[in-house]
C-alpha cells in the first residue's frame, strides 16, 4: 500500500538540468496517454513484445563474471572469437561520441578517461582520439569518415547519437578490418564485434510500474514525465510501463519535459489543481527534484516515486521519506569499451552481445549508496562504477571534463 508523508516545509533547490539520456532503436505499442495526440501517435511504433520479454527474463538472470566488477560481467551471452584480431603493443583507440551533453554522459566520460588512464599505464592503449558530435549524427557520421579517412586507429569505439542515421557509417568503420565496439546506444548491424549495453529500456519500465502498482491502488494516477520523443530507451521506458499500468487499472497520464525544472513544476501544478496525483514515474532522473518541490509547494503528501540513481534524486528522497525507487542505467558501462579493446586485442572472447546487469537502488540499499557517494556532486550517478580506479574521488568529485 502506499505510504505518504506530509510536508513540514518547501525546498527550493533547483539545479540546473540538460535533455538526452543513453540509448538505441526497435519498433510496436498502443497510444500513449499524452497531451498531445501526435505524441501519442508517436508512442505506437516503440512497443516490442519479444523484445519486453526477453529484458523482462534478464531481469533475473545472474550475471556472469566478477562479483565486484560489474562493468565485466554479462547476462545470457554467446562469447565470440577475436583471435583474428589478437596484436601486441599499445593500440590507438579512436572514440567516436554521441555527446558529453547531460550528466549522466559527463559522469561516464569521467570514468572513461580514468579507465583510459590505467590502460595506458598498462601498455594496452596508447592514446584514446575523442571527436564530440554534440548530438548532431551529421557531425557523428563525418567524425566515424574522419576516422576512417586517418587511417591511425586500432580500434573503434562508437557511441551512436541515433540508430538508423548511424547504421551506415558504424558499417564503414566495419569494412576497414579493425575492431569495432559499439556502446549505449544500438545499431542495425551486427557488424561491430561487440555491443555492450545495460539491459534495456523495457527492464526499466518494468522495474519502475511494478513497483509503483505495488505501492498504489487500482484507480490511482500516476503522471510520466517523459524527457523527450524519439529515443529508443526512453520510448522503451515508457512503453514497458505504460503496458503494465493499463494491465493493473492505473491512470497514467504522460508528459514531455524537456528536462526544464520550470516545465516540471507547471506540470505537476496543473495536474494538482485537477485533483490527486498519487504516483510520480520519470523516464530519467533529471528533474526528480523539481517534481518533489511542486507537491512542496502545494503542500500536499510525496507521491509514490521513481527517479534515477542520479545524486540529487537520491539525497532528495532521502531528506523527505517518500516512498521511492531509484532505477538505473548502469553508468558503469563506459568502463567496459576499452576493457573489451584490450580483451580482443589479446584474442580473449567477449560476448557478441554484452548485456550488463541493471539493478534499481532500493529503500533498503539507499543510505549504503549516499553514504559511497559522500562528497559527490548532485549531478553525480551513485552506479558509476570507478571506485577503483586511481582517481577516485577526487576527480568525479571535482568534476573536470577531459
Amino acid at each position: 500500500m502506499r505510504r505518504s508523508m506530509k510536508i513540514a516545509t518547501a525546498g527550493v533547490a533547483l539545479f540546473g538540468l540538460i535533455a538526452l539520456a543513453g540509448c538505441t532503436t526497435d519498433p510496436s505499442v498502443a497510444p500513449a496517454e499524452s497531451e498531445n495526440p501526435e505524441e501519442a501517435a508517436e508512442t505506437t511504433e516503440w512497443f516490442d513484445q519479444e523484445l519486453f520479454d526477453k529484458q523482462d527474463e534478464e531481469r533475473g538472470v545472474e550475471p556472469q563474471g566478477p562479483a565486484d566488477e560489474p562493468y565485466l560481467q554479462h547476462i545470457n551471452a554467446e562469447m565470440v572469437d577475436t583471435a583474428e584480431f589478437a596484436s601486441d603493443g599499445a593500440k590507438k583507440a579512436c572514440f567516436a561520441n554521441a555527446s558529453i551533453s547531460n550528466p549522466w554522459r559527463q559522469t561516464g566520460w569521467i570514468t572513461m578517461n580514468e579507465q583510459l588512464k590505467v590502460l595506458q599505464d598498462a601498455g594496452a592503449i596508447s592514446e584514446m582520439e575523442t571527436r564530440d558530435a554534440k548530438d548532431s549524427d551529421d557531425t557523428q557520421i563525418a567524425d566515424i569518415d574522419y576516422f576512417i579517412a586517418e587511417g591511425g586507429c586500432d580500434v573503434f569505439l562508437i557511441s551512436p547519437n541515433s540508430t538508423a542515421a548511424m547504421t551506415p557509417a558504424v558499417e564503414r568503420a566495419c569494412e576497414t578490418g579493425k575492431p569495432v565496439v559499439v556502446f549505449d546506444r544500438g545499431v542495425n548491424t551486427d557488424c561491430p564485434v561487440t555491443f555492450i549495453h545495460p539491459i534495456g529500456g523495457f527492464a526499466w519500465g518494468i522495474d519502475t510500474a511494478e513497483f509503483l502498482i505495488d505501492n498504489l491502488e487500482e484507480g490511482d494516477k500516476v503522471v510520466a514525465l517523459r524527457i523527450l520523443p524519439g529515443v529508443d530507451v526512453l520510448e522503451h521506458r515508457w512503453a514497458g510501463a505504460e503496458k503494465l499500468f493499463e494491465e493493473a487499472g492505473i491512470e497514467a497520464v504522460d508528459h514531455f519535459t524537456g528536462a526544464d525544472p520550470t516545465e516540471i513544476k507547471s506540470i505537476i501544478s496543473d495536474e494538482l489543481a485537477k485533483g490527486d496525483v498519487d504516483g510520480i514515474w520519470m523516464d530519467a532522473g533529471d528533474g526528480a527534484v523539481a517534481a518533489i518541490e511542486a507537491f512542496e509547494d502545494a503542500g500536499v503528501d510525496y507521491p509514490v516515486m521513481t527517479g534515477e540513481d542520479e545524486m540529487s534524486f537520491l539525497r532528495k528522497w532521502k531528506d523527505t521519506g517518500l516512498t521511492g525507487l531509484a532505477p538505473v542505467y548502469s553508468n558503469f558501462q563506459w568502463r567496459t569499451p576499452l576493457l573489451a579493446a584490450q580483451m580482443i586485442f589479446a584474442g580473449e572472447e567477449v560476448p557478441k552481445e554484452w548485456v550488463l546487469p541493471q539493478k534499481p537502488i532500493t529503500e533498503a540499499e539507499l543510505d549504503d549508496y549516499l553514504a559511497a557517494n559522500e562528497g559527490m556532486p548532485d549531478g553525480h550517478y551513485a552506479k558509476f562504477g570507478g571506485e577503483n580506479l586511481p582517481g577516485y574521488p577526487t576527480v568525479w568529485q571535482e568534476r573536470q571534463i577531459p
